[in-house]
């Protein structure tokens, strides 16, 4: 199937670049554009209690105000406020809900309390507004960073003639912010992401063409993808998270530029040996095209079993990486062989060395220790692993988003000052629902309640319950003692305060603890379930792909198992460098989900592309541990080579500046450069090697066969 795609591609070359250029227009004329959202409420499914409580509050509070948005008022010269400051702060509450108008999610400014008291703090420096969101907005919807960004640009001038000076956070404030890092990180990875690449790519061919073209293929491809994600988005409804554009762009060049190199390498190799231009890319896409769409197909496949995912961020990413992976997998097949088949062997312009075999010392001398002694690779590399991975066990995953941001923009900025003043938790009174199963709640049972609650270990002070119109409810707002988007707010409220509100409910009743710390408890169990199912069905649909590749029913499981070596390996080391080195109290819940989706898929394509390199080597005559060896002679440079392009992609992340692409992109790219130079050049070759010819069984497929393939020298074009 394979050399009959390169037949067609190599004698109908503009074709192909032409059909993948309409594509592109067709893409960038009509798709939409790729929507976002951060709204972790979304993400759960309806039988989570967070969620419960948020529709229970839609349904009896209608009018009850959800905090989108907190204004912090300070004088200029950091003194006291006065009466006429505090006057002063309340007629720009008053003017501000009217001036956004009726078409954000401005519902109104408060500046006090439950209790009716000015939101003042108890030194008299800093006062608070608190943004309630209009009925029917969410706060999370397509246009609220734009209202949050409108909400900016009109306070400036009520300031303007007082002595005041005003910040803003918030959850809306904080996505905004968090927007616009990310756009100023997407610049950062992406300049790096492609300066590195040309680098590296100078560096391995001496080629500016070589350079320049896989860059143009996966900017074109990229393009195609990004217009198929918008659509799909529509079409099933999905929701891109805030990350999405700068993952999507590394995974683009990164996963792209490593299938290039796969063809390159073999195209270049075929070259060496004599062949023309057209029938060493039949032979790069014959031999290397298995190899590639397999990698690709379990990229593909560990991407969509994301779908399993309770959590729709997930089940929004996994679809959307698997696009741009199938997007960029067909270009490599079809849209590269046919552009190098037009530019034939000025492809290497201007080097000339290309033509000669280089003598790769280092890794011949890799190859031939290691037939001689497979066993010691396999234990050096295999305990390597085995040490890291036990670190695994100590993540602690983290969900306070806030502390990603950048310590210089405005949120945080407010944020720091809010909780220099007030209670931590007061920036987001947490709700608690109380509902009656059998009508009417008994009135004189609900202070009874709000005096458990408050006696409860992680609150500062509970409000007195607000009934509902009909009776049936009553509503209770709590001030946390810490930040309600801390990992310690969390924790306080999936043990003792829901463990209160359940045992103190009045028989016939119902509590439910709303809030973002209910909501990010929800989420921590819906990952522990997302790992229990994901992971595995993952790992099988790999494992089937792998089987039916290597006609084996051996290799795939222990390949399957260094793959999962790798996965804890990589979650172990960035645990040690940012949980015991760098003293983090945890790390971003989602890391372990990021790991499997790079390292494990991309760890499987490196191994795919050497135990394929060592079958085709057995199948020549030798012998398992002289397979292995020359495996690790001619697969070794092109892994080794793609290794590092891809880590770097991954380590531009760490430019960013944003603690939560740090962790990422250290953990991406050290797992990264795990795959590829521990697991897959030593551990697999050499397990391969020690099992021998029963790894094949019972397909056998590294029997000797006899047909040669040798190019026809009486065709080689000089």
């Amino acid at each position: 199937m394979f050399a009959a795609l390169g037949r067609f591609v190599s004698r109908r070359p503009w074709y192909v670049i032409g059909a993948w250029v309409v594509l592109a227009v067709v893409v960038v004329s009509f798709a939409p554009a790729l929507q976002t959202t951060s709204d972790e409420a979304e993400f759960l499914p309806d039988h989570y209690e967070s969620i419960k409580a948020t529709e229970l509050q839609a349904e009896k509070f209608p009018g009850a105000t959800t905090p989108a948005a907190i204004l912090v008022f300070e004088r200029e010269d950091g003194s006291p406020l006065t009466e006429e400051d505090q006057a002063a702060v309340n007629r720009i509450a008053e003017e501000l809900g009217p001036q956004l108008g009726d078409e954000t999610f401005v519902r109104q400014v408060i500046t006090v309390d439950p209790e009716g008291r000015p939101n003042l703090s108890e030194d008299g420096l800093v006062q608070i507004g608190i943004i309630g969101l209009a009925e029917g907005a969410t706060g999370f919807d397509a246009t609220a960073l734009e209202d949050g960004e409108q909400l900016r640009d009109d306070l400036d001038p009520l300031v303007e003639n007082s002595d005041l000076r005003v910040q803003s956070t918030g959850s809306i404030l904080q996505g905004l912010d968090s927007q616009e890092s990310g756009e100023q990180t997407l610049a950062i990875v992406g300049a790096a992401t492609i300066i590195l690449i040309v680098l590296l790519l100078a560096l391995i061919f001496r080629s500016v063409i070589i350079c320049v073209m896989p860059i143009a293929v996966v900017a074109l491809s990229g393009t195609i993808a990004t217009g198929l994600i918008a659509w799909a988005n529509e079409a099933f409804n999905l929701k891109a998270d805030s990350t999405i554009e700068v993952i999507l762009f590394v995974v683009l060049y990164g996963i792209g530029t490593d299938y290039i190199l796969f063809f390159l390498f073999r195209y270049r190799e075929r070259l060496r040996q004599g062949a023309d231009t057209r029938s060493s890319v039949v032979h790069a896409i014959e031999r290397a095209g298995e190899a590639i769409a397999s990698a690709g197909g379990a990229v593909i496949v560990a991407f969509m079993a994301l779908l399993l995912s309770t959590l729709s961020i997930f089940r929004a990413i996994g679809p959307a990486l698997a696009i741009a992976v199938a997007v960029t997998l067909v270009a490599a097949l079809t849209l590269v062989p046919a552009v190098v088949t037009v530019i034939g062997r000025g492809l290497f312009w201007p080097s000339r060395k290309w033509r000669r075999e280089p003598e790769a010392a280092r890794f011949n001398r890799i190859g031939d220790a290691l037939s001689r002694r497979p066993g010691r690779f396999a234990a050096a590399s295999g305990l390597l692993l085995a040490v890291l991975a036990i670190f695994a066990v100590s993540f602690n995953p983290s969900f306070d988003f806030s502390a990603s941001l950048p310590d210089d923009v405005e949120s945080t900025e407010a944020l720091d000052t809010f909780q220099d003043h007030f209670a931590a938790g007061a920036s987001e009174p947490i709700p608690v629902i109380l509902a009656s199963e059998n009508g009417r709640l008994d009135q004189s049972a609900l202070e009874a309640f709000r005096t458990e609650l408050e006696g409860t270990d992680g609150v500062a002070q509970a409000f007195p319950g607000q009934p509902s119109e009909d009776g049936t409810a009553a509503q209770f707002s709590l001030i946390l003692d810490e930040d309600p988007t801390s990992d310690a707010a969390l924790e306080d409220v999936k043990g003792p305060i829901r463990d209160a509100a359940h045992g103190a409910a009045p028989e016939g009743t119902e509590a439910y603890v709303g809030g973002t710390p209910s909501i990010f408890a929800d989420l921590q169990e819906a990952m522990a379930r997302d790992y229990r199912v994901v992971f595995p069905v993952a790992g099988g649909l790999i494992l089937l792909i792998l089987a039916l590749l290597l006609r084996s029913l051996v290799a795939p499981w222990y390949l399957m198992a260094a793959v999962g070596l790798g996965f804890a390996a990589t979650l172990g080391a960035t645990v040690i460098v940012f949980q015991h080195i760098m003293g983090e109290a945890g790390l971003i819940f989602m890391l372990p989900i990021y790991i499997y989706l790079f390292v494990t898929a991309l760890g499987t394509d490196y191994n795919i592309l050497m135990i394929a390199r060592l079958r085709e080597e057995a199948r020549e005559g030798k012998d398992p541990q002289a397979a292995a060896g020359e495996a690790v002679k001619h697969a070794g440079p092109t892994i080794a080579a793609a290794g590092v392009i891809l880590a770097g992609t991954f380590a531009s992340l760490m430019l960013s500046g944003n603690t939560l692409m740090v962790s990422m992109g250290f953990a991406l790219s050290f797992g990264i450069l795990l795959a590829a130079f521990v697991m897959s050049l030593f551990f697999t070759p050499s397990l391969t090697a020690l099992i021998g010819h029963a790894a094949w069984w019972p397909g056998h497929g590294d029997e000797k066969r006899e047909e040669l393939d040798e190019p026809d020298k009486s065709v080689v074009s000089t």
